[in-house]
């Protein structure tokens, strides 16, 4: 049996007994023990017996605690065991200064503005579906802290600072949106990273530590959906998508469907025998063939 079948079976790693030899030869080559490990048998997990675990001061002096906060709670659910990567870290600090760089590149257009929730819920466009998207994030947030599924929660918050980077605010309606969201992604954050989400909170002018203000709670307004994709078949294959108004009905989807390029030329002169139509669902129009 190869040495790298029998310490797999077994459950063992060179890093079990060469670590300790390393120590104890006064070398300090991690490049080489990897390779050892990659040649002969996989890195060993964690613990203290086998003189392989990571003292987390490190990392903090590097790249601050709520780095590391944010590491540990997003590299897995709670219950289970996960490996230390200096990768992952890395990744966790790329994230929050990402967050940083550009918090600050809007923040002279933010700071003086305020906003009400009333004003907020006549939106269009973009700016409507990045109101959409923060409320789904905080609704879902919320849900998966009363989980303890910090790892989704804080995959969901980073899926909504994407969202917000693709978004180019151009009024003021925009920037009103764009702090709000901002806002909230500080308000989840901050159980996970407090230092930097209360430094951001500070220079947005508030005077008293986020913990003195109300969590925010998800509006359902602005969950709400006005129009839908709507799938249209013929003779029940899929032929194009339509957009309708939510719980249109059927003379408006069938007109809507007719009056698309890609239905046209399969129902252009012939004779349509039935429509079937699930509200909100499906359109399926049934036509005569040749």
């Amino acid at each position: 049996m190869r040495i790298g079948d029998f310490l797999k079976e077994h459950k063992l790693s060179v890093g079990d007994n060469v670590k300790f030899l390393f120590e104890k030869l006064g070398i300090h080559d991690e490049k080489l023990l990897k390779d050892i490990e990659n040649q002969i048998g996989e890195p060993a997990k964690m613990s203290k017996s086998k003189a392989n675990t990571v003292d987390p001061e490190d990392a903090i002096k590097t790249y601050g605690a709520d780095t590391v906060r944010l590491y540990i709670l997003f590299a897995g659910p709670v219950e289970k065991d996960f490996e230390w990567t200096d990768e992952g870290v890395q990744g966790a600090y790329r994230f929050l200064k990402r967050l940083w760089n550009y918090f600050h590149e809007n923040l002279e257009k933010l700071k003086p503005i305020s906003y009400s929730s009333e004003e907020l819920k006549d939106l269009q466009g973009e700016a409507k579906e990045i109101r959409r998207k923060t409320h789904i994030t905080l609704k879902k947030y919320i849900a998966d802290m009363e989980e303890l599924a910090f790892n989704t929660a804080i995959a969901n918050i980073m899926e909504l600072m994407n969202t917000l980077q693709d978004f180019k605010p151009m009024q003021d309606k925009d920037y009103k949106v764009l702090k709000e969201s901002l806002e909230i992604l500080l308000f989840m954050l901050y159980p996970i990273t407090p230092h930097i989400c209360e430094e951001l909170w500070h220079k947005l002018g508030y005077p008293k530590p986020m913990c003195f203000y109300p969590f925010p709670t998800p509006d359902e307004t602005a969950l709400k959906v006005d129009v839908l994709e709507i799938p249209v078949q013929i003779n029940g294959k899929l032929r194009a998508v339509i957009t309708l108004p939510v719980d249109a009905d059927e003379e408006l989807a069938k007109s809507t469907a007719l009056s698309n390029e890609k239905i046209k030329k399969f129902v252009d002169g012939k004779e349509i025998k039935k429509v079937i139509y699930v509200k909100n669902k499906l359109l399926n129009l049934v036509i005569k063939d040749d």
